[in-house]
């Protein structure tokens, strides 16, 4: 089965898929930061095993990027 027919990702998919579909590059050591003081995408656990379902990740992508702006004068408004 491939990653796209799987309905959760492992969380070491989960820099490449952010990558590929949202254009976000975030390391692996981020997102395992991010797990244990919060701030990461939504996951659930199956055991011990972090998982991450594809529109918790697209909403968390959203989440990070800002709003659209023509200058660096306007991220400040």
């Amino acid at each position: 089965m491939a990653n796209n027919d799987r309905p959760r990702l492992r969380r070491t998919e989960v820099p490449a898929y952010l990558l590929n579909n949202h254009g976000i590059p975030v390391a692996l050591a981020t997102l395992n930061k991010l797990a244990s003081i919060g701030g990461g995408p939504e996951m659930q656990y199956a055991g011990r095993i972090p998982l991450y379902t594809r529109e918790a990740l697209d909403a968390w992508a959203e989440r990070r990027l800002s709003k659209p702006v023509q200058s660096t004068a306007g991220r400040a408004a």
